[in-house]
């Protein structure tokens, strides 16, 4: 192998994965609150600190009074599967995919709940004409394609006047952009991505108009106990204020509060937006310069400024693979490797958790890794 001379300088934090993602900076074990652990959740402490870490969700995501936020089982997914089964099939329903999760989404409601739903699709790297979406039908998204690197710009394309309900799964979203809530009825994310949390909880956030749903319509397929959020033909309002359905782990809890205090911190959602933004242009100046790196998602105003999906020049699954171990190797980046269903590339995660300074120092070990792989 050719002797390519490396880099003097590593990312001080090389941990570009796109899920769990960084931890905040200066994060470490001890300095978590300890004194709900070891106690039940149900507790008075256990109870508060639930509590106070939804309420810190509300106040960092801006999140009007009108919204109610639950900690659920299962990460995101389970979030979203909660939402579909308890709501989906009062009307017809339209489901939107341009990236895996969004096609894990189409499945569940075609062959699990088997609702026949409207699909439209789009190749990896681009968006669906959102113009074609039938809003007297319930309509699923992903705001922010982690797998694909391609997002909705905006809200602008939901009509305040809709009448079927809008279901966004806003995990690579929520903490990184604006989202007008108004046109939101129902969103699902995890701690683990924008935030640097730990994975295993979800977080489930109600409109009105879902909570109208929830409380008037009872679906035709049995609902496991996990996924029950009414009672008596009314909403179960301890699960918003803390009172979880199943027993969290109060340890995930903490590092979630500790995430969402280093947050505001830095001014709540300006801050982290701003620290994402310049993350992701940091990497868009590192691909503008190198000929055989691109984005998979090639409109700016679609593309991800957190899971930014590239393309290498002749990569195939191997190079990719070869290229990432090569940088994991010597510790300069670790999990960059692109999603295993998605085209051939990488995928480098930009959000508030990462230092723009890495993202910097990247860049010549990119350009290491694809000359050492190439002449391998």
């Amino acid at each position: 192998m050719t002797d390519i001379t490396k880099p003097a300088r590593n990312p001080a934090r090389p941990y570009f994965s796109s899920g769990p993602c960084a931890k905040p900076p200066g994060y470490s074990p001890e300095k978590l609150a300890t004194q709900s652990l070891g106690r039940s959740h149900r507790a008075k402490i256990g109870k508060s600190r639930l509590a106070y870490c939804i309420d810190l969700m509300r106040e960092v995501l801006e999140l009007p009074e009108t919204h109610r936020i639950g900690i659920v089982p299962g990460s995101d997914t389970g979030a979203f599967e909660m939402a579909m089964w308890t709501m989906l099939g009062a009307r017809g329903v339209t489901t939107l995919a341009w990236e895996s999760f969004g096609e894990g989404w189409v499945t569940d409601a075609v062959k699990q709940l088997k609702i026949d739903p409207t699909v439209i699709r789009a190749d990896y790297g681009e968006l669906p004409d959102l113009s074609q979406v039938d809003w007297s039908t319930d309509v699923l998204f992903t705001w922010n394609g982690t797998t694909s690197g391609v997002r909705v710009p905006n809200a602008d394309w939901i009509p305040a006047d809709r009448e079927g309900l809008s279901f966004a799964d806003a995990t690579s979203g929520v903490f990184a952009y604006d989202i007008d809530w108004s046109k939101i009825d129902v969103a699902t994310f995890s701690w683990q991505k924008v935030l640097g949390g730990e994975g295993g909880h979800g977080v489930l956030i109600l409109g009105p108009r879902a909570v109208e749903r929830l409380e008037s319509y009872t679906p035709a397929w049995p609902l496991p106990k996990v996924f029950r959020l009414t009672k008596g033909g009314k909403l179960t309002e301890g699960v918003f204020k803390g009172e979880t359905i199943n027993t969290p782990s109060m340890l995930a809890v903490e590092d979630a509060i500790f995430a969402l205090e280093w947050a505001k911190g830095l001014g709540g959602l300006q801050g982290l937006k701003a620290r994402s933004d310049a993350n992701a242009a940091a990497l868009d100046t590192i691909v503008a310069e190198r000929d055989w790196l691109g984005h998979l998602a090639t409109d700016p105003a679609s593309r991800s400024k957190t899971s930014v999906c590239l393309t290498v020049e002749g990569a195939d699954a191997d190079f990719i693979k070869k290229f990432a171990k090569l940088l994991e190797d010597e510790g300069a980046a670790y999990d960059v490797a692109g999603y295993r269903d998605a085209p051939p590339g990488l995928r480098i995660w930009c959000g508030a958790t990462v230092e723009t300074q890495d993202i910097v120092d990247l860049g010549p070990w990119l350009d290491w890794a694809y000359a050492t792989a190439k002449a391998a």
